[in-house]
């Protein structure tokens, strides 16, 4: 997919279905398991970002909640928890295989500054060329957009777009875009190649899951924005990190969405 000599500076996003088990505790193997990958695809020589959702559902377990806070102010609480928590275990994985992370927490409207979002795309790149790999999260504690409907979705094609990326890969809980709900249609067809992003595609967006905020409709804005900015999107499931090495090689993994050619 990304051919020799080209740059390879890739964005994964990982959402909270992928971080943590059914009960709402933190997922431990995964995270071990994407910090893994991702350490060894920067050995490739691949510049990586990780935008990661799941504070919320790691500051409820940490919590002892029996469930996600309902109000918003118990979201934001969770969430200041979790992003300690999250980032503890990232930089404890990645550490594992020496390597650096970095924390970056900002809301979509630094995106629409332009100045902000200079001051960002400068940090980005000194911290790529410092060899670390940047993490980044909404700033859920002063910022309800994202808390309460983005899941990280439309923000992390924001950050493939302003860094200049060649490739977004959102993992999440299914295998990607199907003709129909396949909970309720068995024989529902996975959609591996998207040309183009249409009001039929839109159509068939899935709803929310339980342990995230995002559902296939933000997954597919989230698309919509990245494509229209030259950069193709995969959408797959994140139980198997290993299979972003399968995406790399351009083989046939999850649902995958065709760049608007510039």
């Amino acid at each position: 997919m990304l051919g020799k000599g080209e740059k390879k500076r890739i964005v994964v996003k990982v959402g909270t279905s992928t971080l943590t088990h059914e009960t709402g505790k933190t997922n431990i193997a995964r995270i071990a398991k994407l910090a893994s990958v991702l350490s060894d695809l920067k050995n490739e020589g691949y510049e990586v970002i990780l935008v990661s959702s799941g504070a919320i559902g790691v500051g409820t377990g940490k919590l002892r909640l029996s469930e996600k806070p309902e109000t918003t102010k118990g979201l934001q609480a969770a969430a200041a928890v979790g992003q300690c928590e999250l980032m503890f275990l990232y930089d404890k994985m990645f550490s594992e295989y020496g390597v650096v992370v970095s924390q970056l927490l900002f809301t979509s409207d630094e995106l629409y500054n332009e100045e902000s979002k200079g001051h960002l795309v400068d940090t980005f790149n000194q911290l790529l060329e410092y060899d670390c790999l940047p993490i980044v999260n909404e700033n859920d504690s002063i910022s309800v957009e994202e808390l309460l409907n983005g899941d990280n979705d439309c923000l992390s094609a924001r950050v493939a777009e302003i860094t200049g990326s060649d490739l977004l890969i959102l993992l999440t809980d299914t295998n990607g875009l199907y003709d129909s709900d396949p909970s309720a249609n068995p024989s529902a067809k996975l959609i591996e190649t998207v040309d183009e992003i249409n009001d039929d595609i839109r159509a068939i967006a899935g709803s929310a899951g339980k342990r995230g905020t995002g559902g296939f409709t933000t997954k597919i804005k989230a698309a919509e924005i990245a494509v229209n900015s030259g950069i193709p999107v995969v959408i797959m499931n994140g139980s198997k990190p290993t299979d972003i090495y399968k995406v790399l090689e351009g083989r046939p993994i999850g649902t995958y969405f065709k760049a608007v050619k510039k």
